[in-house]
This record gives structure tokens, sequence and C-alpha cells, in this order.
């Protein structure tokens, strides 16, 4: 079938065909046949790069521009949210009805607001935990919604899982003639989650790459088909050895390991082997990964992971894992994609991620560690997800995939458990105590039910009351309710249940009701001795504050000491050494409200990675976690009428966010202007926004990592005049500078010596 035969408008088929779209694939065409664009709801379950994304662009342009709704597109991932945004950009060109473009918004944040802007555009992206929050907060807009995109629906068998479970009954209970399409990769009872949301099913394995899947053990790879393909002996790690044969053959691997610390090590061993190689890194090659070193250390503040990563791109090999700054993950993406970086080597995380093909797939270890269980096997469907990632549509014939054995008996055995099996099932994790406990708060604080028959009706429309009914939720629910009650978040009057103002909050600030009566307890009992580490280790108690930053071994001592030093700063008991798995969580709170004060007394991220040994990715979980908490902390002692901390708790969210101490807090809410260039500022005798108002352009601009446009940008911010006689003659003196660096740093070696 060809785009043209489609009945979609006219602009849209321009759009495609400028990107080169001409037939569909097969899974595409099935689609179409199934009644897709006819408005009916779709399971669409298909390999990596089998079309899905196409099919959800036409059905939201089909909404908005002959139907007048709104297409809402929810992604598991910010990341994958980002990539999808970029996407429907292309569209954003066409002229809808009423004379205006088609609007793209998205909204990864903010769980405290209905975010009442997005009713301007015309298709909105969030994550599954905002669209939560939005239903939490009764967004009037969300009614027009007439089409519900969810991307990524295996992702339902995850603990994050019942989020999106529950989103999802909400919209068609909302709803009921809302439009679903959920698109997933390939699962074995894809046809249960259709029957779920009454939908049509579209299910193969079906790819515009072939897919070689195959076991290496000594030198040689046995594919699924029975075919052999030998390798030269390149390396010595077997993982790196495949990469480089598949880098010798013109073309990039992609290596999937277990842990951080063996992405970084694979790394370096690929980059001293690539470096070795004749031919790889040719003269224009070495000229490109030097931009993109070069583009990796002028982001954020320089870290020895920072160096590590820029110094192994500078010969054609990365890593990629999520203690690496958002910036540079997404830097080292695009080189990958476009050919630059020839070997990444990624921790998981990458698979449920971003859309990141390569000619060969390496999964370097089928085990991981499971905190509480140890080292354990992947599943099916993660291999399936990173086996997925081989071939790249229109570059490759076909692509490979690969796992390692160590001998003939585990290659029979992984050939047998993983290549020729299917995933596991489907099954639905809402029964989870933790989970259930903040949706069954918000089912009511939502005005969803007000019974306990309304809340089992409503928790049967979700794919658990799909599979088993919602008797099997009774128990549970009554169990949660009774502890709600006790904790005063629901009032129960008559046959009916109300949330309490205390409980409506909760509901409405995201967190989890444990993470509220912890706050709650903590603000009421307080601390012998208030201070900045009360609450940042308070906000690190509850469960919401995951995953907390664990202290390693030799950390112990030092983190029992400081707790040992400021005991009267607690507002919690300190519990007790007999019960070793309850300390060393103790521990873990301990060392990331420590991490959390470093931070918020201007500790570099350099040495945050080499005191405390966190990574910057995980330093910024860790921080936007305990922002959206001292947040809540400061909203729930306003509902408790607590007034003495929320002034001291606003304070304490803004250093956080800015990582500085509040001397700065005026100077780092300019646009532009982070902790170091406030620091800067503050070194330099400017410490209030009037004394930027008053000072000259010239003044400004002589601040180291200032300069004359961004010292402009501030007297712009902060109501100061800009003469535009001395705006003349800064720019001239700069230019002049410019220049005179330039010679210097061209100027022939024996000039200089000369000299």
């Amino acid at each position: 079938m060809r785009i043209a035969e489609l009945e979609i408008p006219d602009e849209v088929k321009e759009v495609l065909s400028k990107k080169g779209y001409v037939e569909l694939y097969p899974p595409q065409e099935d689609a179409i046949r199934r009644g897709v664009l006819d408005g009916k709801n779709l399971v669409m379950a298909s390999p990596t790069a089998s079309g899905k994304t196409l099919i959800a662009e036409l059905c939201a342009l089909k909404h908005v521009l002959e139907r007048g709704g709104k297409a809402l597109y929810l992604t598991p991932l910010r990341a994958l949210a980002w990539e999808k945004y970029e996407t429907f950009q292309a569209y954003s060109g066409i002229v809808k009805r009423d004379g205006g473009g088609i609007k793209i918004g998205i909204s990864t944040g903010d769980y405290d607001s209905s975010t009442p802007w997005l009713e301007n555009y015309d298709i909105i992206i969030t994550t599954n935990e905002k669209c939560d929050s939005l239903l939490r907060h009764k967004a009037p807009w969300l009614g027009s919604v007439t089409l519900v995109i969810a991307d990524e629906v295996h992702l339902i068998g995850d603990e994050r899982g019942p989020t999106l479970e529950v989103a999802l009954a909400r919209l068609r209970q909302m709803r009921p003639d809302v439009q679903v399409i959920a698109l997933s990769a390939t699962i074995r009872n894809a046809e249960d989650v259709a029957e779920w949301l009454k939908a049509e099913a579209v299910t193969t394995e079906w790819r515009p790459v072939d897919l070689r899947e195959g076991v290496l053990y000594r030198d040689a790879i046995t594919f699924k088909d029975g075919s052999l393909k030998s390798l030269k002996r390149l390396h010595r790690v077997d993982a790196l050895n495949i990469a480089l044969n598949t880098v010798l053959e013109g073309d990039q691997a992609l290596i999937f390991v277990e842990s951080r610390l063996r992405s970084m090590s694979l790394a370096r061993e690929a980059a001293n082997a690539l470096e070795g190689m004749e031919g790889v890194l040719q003269q224009r090659l070495r000229k490109e990964l030097e931009k993109v070193s070069d583009e990796i250390l002028s982001y954020g503040e320089r870290t020895r992971l920072s160096d590590e990563l820029a110094s192994y791109v500078l010969r054609g090999a990365a890593f990629h894992h999520a203690g690496l700054r958002a910036e540079h993950r997404r830097i080292v993406e695009d080189s990958f994609r476009s050919g630059r970086i020839k070997i990444l080597v990624a921790t998981p995380t990458l698979a449920a991620g971003v859309n990141l093909p390569a000619k060969t797939v390496i999964i370097g270890s089928y085990h991981r560690f499971t905190p509480g269980y140890g080292m354990t096997r992947i599943s099916i469907l993660e291999y399936k997800q990173m086996s997925g990632r081989a071939g790249r549509p229109q570059y490759d014939a076909y692509g490979e995939a690969t796992l390692i054995a160590s001998s003939q008996d585990e290659a029979e055995e992984l050939m047998e458990s993983y290549i020729l099996s299917k995933p596991e099932p489907l099954y639905s994790r809402l029964a989870s105590e933790s989970a259930l406990r903040g949706h069954t708060l918000a089912a009511i604080a939502s005005d969803y039910a007000h019974t306990d028959e309304g809340l089992l009706d409503f928790f049967g429309g979700t794919f658990y009351g799909y599979h088993y009914g919602p008797l099997g939720l009774r128990g549970p629910i009554s169990s949660i309710l009774r502890y709600l009650e006790r904790e005063g978040m629901i009032i129960r009057k008559g046959g009916y249940i109300y949330a309490s103002d205390f409980g409506r909050r909760v509901s409405e600030l995201y967190i989890d009701p444990l993470s509220a009566v912890i706050i709650r307890d903590g603000l009421r009992l307080g601390a012998k001795t208030v201070t900045d580490f009360t609450w940042l280790h308070l906000i690190c108690r509850t469960p919401d504050m995951h995953p907390l930053l664990r202290p390693r071994r030799r950390e112990y001592e030092e983190v029992e000491s400081f707790a040992m030093e400021h005991e009267e700063e607690f507002a919690c008991e300190i519990p007790d050494y007999d019960d070793m798995i309850e300390f060393e969580q103790f521990l873990g709170e301990v060392k990331t409200a420590v991490v959390l004060k470093a931070w918020i007394e201007e500790v570099s991220e350099s040495d945050l990675l080499e005191r405390f040994s966190v990574e910057p990715g995980d330093r910024y979980s860790a921080i936007l976690n305990a922002e959206w908490l001292l947040y809540a902390s400061q909203e729930l002692a306003k509902v408790m009428g607590i007034k003495g901390y929320t002034r001291h708790l606003s304070q304490l969210t803004e250093r956080v966010r800015h990582g500085v101490k509040a001397e700065l807090l005026p100077l780092v809410k300019l646009r532009g202007i982070g902790r170091v260039r406030a620091r800067m500022l503050y070194n330099a005798g400017f410490r209030t926004v009037e004394s930027l108002k008053r000072a000259p352009i010239s003044r400004l601009a002589g601040v180291p990592l200032i300069g004359g446009k961004l010292a402009r940008l501030i007297k712009e911010q902060v109501g100061g005049v800009v003469e535009e006689e001395e705006w003349r003659r800064l720019e001239e003196l700069e230019a002049e500078q410019k220049a005179l660096t330039t010679f210097i740093e061209e100027e022939p070696e024996e000039d200089k010596e000369i000299n």
C-alpha cells in the first residue's frame, strides 16, 4: 500500500514524501486495514524499527486536521518524550481549518499543576507520570482528547507500569469514545492487552532489516538458522573482538554490559584498540571526533567522568549510562547515529530509551545485579529489546545480535533460552501495596470513586482487573483504606469515602502517602537543632527519594560518624545497629542527605564525584527528587498549619534547585547565570540585583566567564540601561582581544621561541 493511497490530508502526504516515505511496511498496512485511521483502537506489537510510530503520527494528524480533536502521546521516559516531540515538529507547518498551524506541546515535569497552557496545543506529549498528575488535578482540557497513544506499553509489567494502566483506565472512563493506540515491542500476550483495551491486535515479527541472532563460542558465531561466521582474533575480550571485526567491515557496534564500571572499562579498551587499528581513524574522522570531544568538555563543570568520555571519543569509542549528564548522553547518541563513534558500550537503560540502532549488537552479559537477589538472568523480553537494536533501516541489509558463551553447553542453552524463546507474558503489578496505596488515594481525591464498591469498579477497568477481576483487589484495597483512614487522609461519612484536605493535597503533590506520613511526622517532631540537614535527611527517608546514594563499604565508618556527630539534627529516631538491613538503609539516607548538603554548599561536580563517588546523572536525579520533596514538605506544612518551617523549606528548595548558598539566590535566578557564574559575580562585588543594575556594562563584562553579550543580557533582565556608545566600545575591545588571541595561537613555534 502506497502513502498516496491513504485517506489522509494531502498536506500530510507532502510532509511524508519529503521525509522519503513512499510505501507502507506490512505491519503498517495491516494496521490501516484493521481500521486504525477510522478510529478503531489498536495494539501494535512489533520489533524495533517496524514503523509503529508512523501509524501513531497518521492517526494524531487525522484527529487534529479532520476531527478537530487533540492527541495525547504517552511515553515512559523523558528522553523518549523529547524524541517524539522532535518527530512531530515536522508537521507543525501544516495549516488547520481554523487557519493556524498544528501546535505540538510537551510537558514532563511540575506535578503540582493542571498545566492549563497545554489546552492551546493539538498534539501533546507527556510522560506517564505527568499524565497521571494531570488526571489528579482534573485538567479540563483532557476532556478534549480524542486520541491516546501509549508508547512502550509492554512496560506495564515494570514497577512503574501501574501508573500507565491506571492512567489509561481513567482516560477511558472520562471519555469512553476516546481512541487508544498502544505501541509495544513483541510480547507474547498482545491479544490480552488488545482485549483489555477493546482493540484490534497487530502482532508480527516482521522487520525492515533482517535480524541474525547468534551465540559466540571460540571465535565463531552460530546463528539461529545454523549458519556460522568465523571471526579474526583482534582482542582478548570476546565482546570487543566481535565489535572490532564489525568496525573492520566498515560498520558500528553497540555493546550492552551489566554495569557502569564495565561500560567505562570496556570503552577504554575499545578506544585503545581502535587507535591501534590501521585505516579506521582517518584524518577527517579525527577532526570530527575532536569537535565532539570538545563539545563534551564544554558542558557543565569538568569531572573525571567527562574527561574520560572525551578522551575515548577522540579515538572513536564511548560509554553511555545513567550516571552521565543528560547533555553528554545526547552528544554520544547523536555522534553514534551520525557514524562518528564506532563502538558504543552501554548499560541496558539505553535499550528501553531512545532509538539508537547499530549494525551489530553484542550482549556482553546476560546477568544483572538485582538488589536483594544478587546476580540474576535478564528476561527474554529484555534480551529481545537489546537485540532488536541490530540493523539500521536504509543502511543495512541485515543486523547481527550476539550472545557470548564460554562452553558448548552454555552456547546451546543460550540459543534455546533466549534466541528460540518467546518473551514472557505481560502481567500487571498494580496489586503491590506501594503502587495501590497512591492510586487508591488518587481515585478518591479526584472524585473517581467514593465507595468501596466504586473503587473495585474503577480498578476493574485496569489491566489487573482484566486478568483477575476486581475481587482480587478487595483485600488489598480494604487494608489500604484502613491505613489511609488511620493516617487522616480519608474520611468516611455514612457509606461514602472522601479525601481530607491533607489527603487531597498529598494526591495533588504526586507523592506516595507513606512519604507524606514520614514528612508529616518529621515536621511535627522537628529536631533538637533544626538545620538544612534536618530537612534534607527527612526527605531522604521517604520511598519517593529513590534510588538512594548508597555508601560504599569504605564509606560506612565516615557516614556513621557523621550521623553520630549530627544526632541532634535528625527529625526521626536513629535505628538500632541490631537490625542491619534497617541500619544500612539509614546510612543510605544519611549519605544522600550529605551529598545534597555538599551540593547546596557549592561543592563542585568534580569533588562530588571524587569525595562521594556520585556521578552527574545520579546527582541530577537526587536533586530533582529532593527539590520536589522539599516543595511538597513546604506545602504539607501549610495544610497542617505549621508556619515556623515554611520559609526555611522554601529557601532550601531554591538552594537545592540551583546548588548554591543562600547569598547567591538573587543572582542564580537570572537567565544565563548558573552557580559558577553567580559566584564569580558575587566575588567581584555584585551581590544584589540593584548592584547589577547600577554597574557599567564594561565592568560586568570584565568578570570571568561573563563577557559582553551576557553582561548585556543581565542588564536587560534587571532593568539597567545600556548606553549604545559604551556598548559599541565594548564590542570593539572584545573584537581586538579576539584577534590578538587568534594571532598568538596561530604564530609559528620558531617565532614564539625568538620572542
